[in-house]
């Protein structure tokens, strides 16, 4: 029998290890090993996408006519990488380390009307131009607004700026910054005459450049900016216009500075928060809440349940038994099977891969492993691990199925499979061809997107059915007490025990555990801001699970105690109605916090945010349920019924 079978799984064998190979291929971490430079080594400068929080449309620096080098080559790019829009490709600024540079010509150029409305444009849209030296992403210093002394870095610098129309004119004026001050830090080795860079910034300037005689390329003597002469740009007081036909000479100086900065260290300056008591705040609110949870379930189960338990288990006759009030009652239809049974094991499914997806993840970032210089790491590790806790997916949705006596495992498995990957993928498909039609570098493609439904179709199906059909194996979870054939009538329930009011209250306490957490995140999705601490993400995931439990039990305790047993989907909806509050916050904070003027740029955001909160419903939803399974099968457990 082993044999015949074989045969058959060879294929799906080979497939999985040419993934894992390509997959291992694209999970590659630079910038884990320190590079060390001498005297007058190379350093070569890479650029990255032009981006702008205005559009969150990026655009490769070469999309516009800047300097090139001979030729452009792309830097290998990781799964993440691909997603966020990165495209990392050479540039004409090369640097000797260690060796000051002064007015170096990069190259002059003369744009036509098109590339001077190209540049117009990018610079109404606020762009900013990404670069990247040994794997450091190019800051601008800036002084934090009302603050003494501090020094806050904003990653890229603008392509350029406009100043208002000038007498007689009704238009705006553009200028190009096109002199770059860059400033490399680095820490030396005093033993060895060897260097590690730590810092690189820059101060952009504009600059009408004026050169003497004949234009003879790099070698050209500029009057603007001469070295021999101690004439030096240090402002943007001349600054050169965007016009069509005229030249634009692009220079740059380099000057490098020691530092006591070490190597291990150089990512602190990037990831230093300097209102870090907000999410001390944070946690010490989300704590209150999950104080007065705890609370509330403690005096449910250690008072309220234990005398009711007490008291059922002690009633003697048959007339004390007819006399019961409160949950007992419901004991023979509580474990009744929902309506919609398969969709709700699909969902359940769902909501165990994603957890166990954010779980892991967020205990590799605890411990350092997703660090910011991989760029796309964060991305490629929750994809990879999306597509292999599909296993756990398959599996807890094919146990709950079996216990509501299902016997078509394998319609279950194919939903579970496809249902919520599906959905997400057509919207993602749709928000994709809009970023297309852009022309941004932001559009995945179509190479990506076939390694996607690769990866999906390739590892995720096969280990959902694999896990399916492990859990539709194992022995049937056996309900703790025997369910009447005839379903018992439900009283006329309380305004407040109105299913969608209290579905709606259970949502408040986990969005309000989470949602101070949620504007830094936001933060560091739209306003292009490094979000690197997972330390009290991790904090506030586990107040987060702690929350949704609680409100669901103490709200599925009210439910059964006025005698409605229909708590399966209710105990979902609860603690999954939070997701409705996170995207009326992504709605507050589109409207309060973003700048945001093109109807495309709305739409990519609101689409984007609409798969954050259905994966958000996913996970809260799934965290209620198996609280209140749980709860339930306690207490009926607990109680003789004869």
């Amino acid at each position: 029998m082993a044999s015949s079978r074989s045969p058959a799984i060879l294929p799906w064998i080979g497939i999985v290890l040419m993934l894992l190979f390509i997959a291992g291929e694209c999970f590659y971490l630079p910038g884990v090993a320190p590079a060390d430079f001498r005297k007058k080594d190379p350093l070569i400068v890479k650029v990255n996408k032009l981006t702008s929080t205005k559009t969150q449309l990026p655009y490769s620096y070469y999309s516009l006519p800047y300097c090139k080098p001979d030729t452009i080559v792309d830097s290998a790019e990781n799964l993440g990488e691909v997603l966020r829009g990165d495209r990392i490709e050479n540039s004409p600024y090369v640097f000797e380390m260690r060796e000051p540079q002064m007015c170096n010509i990069v190259c002059k150029i003369k744009l036509n009307d098109k590339e001077v409305k190209e540049f117009v444009e990018k610079i109404d849209d606020e762009y900013r131009v990404n670069m990247i030296l040994d794997n450091l992403p190019l800051v601008v210093p800036a002084q934090r607004m009302n603050q003494d002394s501090t020094i806050i870095y904003q990653l890229g610098f603008f392509v350029g700026f406009k100043l208002p129309p000038f007498s007689g004119s009704k238009d705006y004026k553009h200028f190009i910054h096109n002199h770059l001050s860059f400033t490399v830090k680095y820490h030396k080795d005093e033993e060895m005459d060897l260097a590690r860079i730590v810092g690189f910034e820059v101060k952009p300037f504009s600059v009408k450049h004026v050169y003497e005689g004949q234009w003879s390329g790099n070698t050209t003597r500029l009057t603007t900016c001469d070295p021999h002469a101690k004439q030096t740009v240090v402002n943007s007081n001349n600054p050169q216009e965007i016009e069509a036909d005229k030249d634009i000479i692009f220079t740059y100086d380099v000057e490098f500075k020691d530092s006591d900065v070490k190597w291990a260290s150089r990512w602190d300056t990037y990831l230093l928060m300097a209102d870090d008591q907000i999410h001390w705040f944070s946690i010490v609110n989300s704590l209150m809440i999950v104080l007065f949870l705890s609370g509330m379930v403690a005096m449910i189960m250690l008072r309220t349940l234990y005398r009711d338990i007490s008291r059922y288990n002690q009633l003697e006759t048959q007339e004390e038994a007819q006399e019961e009030t409160g949950w007992k009652l419901v004991h023979a239809d509580v474990f009744r099977p929902p309506t919609n049974s398969d969709l709700l094991c699909v969902y359940v499914g769902t909501g165990v891969q994603f957890f166990g997806m954010l779980l892991v993840t967020m205990i590799f970032a605890v411990l350092g492993f997703l660090s910011p210089s991989n760029r796309g790491g964060l991305m490629t590790a929750m994809l990879l691990l999306w597509v292999f806790m599909g296993i756990l997916a398959g599996y807890s949705s094919a146990r709950l199925y079996k216990m509501f006596k299902g016997t078509e495992w394998k319609k279950v498995t194919l939903k579970t499979a496809f249902m919520f990957p599906g959905i997400v993928f057509g919207v993602f498909f749709i928000l994709n061809a809009l970023i297309w039609g852009e022309k941004s570098s932001g559009a995945v493609p179509f190479t990506t997107m076939s390694a996607l439904v690769l990866l999906w179709f390739g590892i995720s199906v096969p280990l959902v059915f694999v896990g399916s059909y492990v859990g539709f194996k194992k022995p049937v979870i056996e309900d703790p007490v025997r369910t009447n054939k005839i379903p018992r009538q439900i009283p006329e329930q309380a305004w407040y025990m109105n299913p969608i009011f209290s579905m709606l209250i259970g949502g408040i306490l986990p969005f309000g555990a989470v949602f101070i957490e949620l504007f830094f995140i936001l933060t560091s999705i739209w306003l292009n801001q490094f979000y690197y601490i997972f330390g009290f993400l991790f904090l506030v995931f586990l107040i987060l699970i702690i929350t949704c439990a609680e409100i669901t039990i103490v709200l599925c305790y009210f439910q059964l105690c006025s005698e409605d047993y229909l708590w399966w989907w209710r105990s979902y909806l609860t603690s999954g109605s939070s997701a409705l509050y996170l995207f009326l916050y992504a709605v507050f904070y589109f409207f309060t916090k973003l700048d945001i003027t093109k109807p495309v740029s709305g739409v990519l955001y609101f689409g984007y945010m609409l798969i954050a909160s259905y994966a958000f419903f996913v996970l809260t939803g799934t965290i209620g349920f198996y609280a209140c399974f749980w709860f339930t099968r306690l207490i009926y457990s607990s109680v003789k019924i004869d």
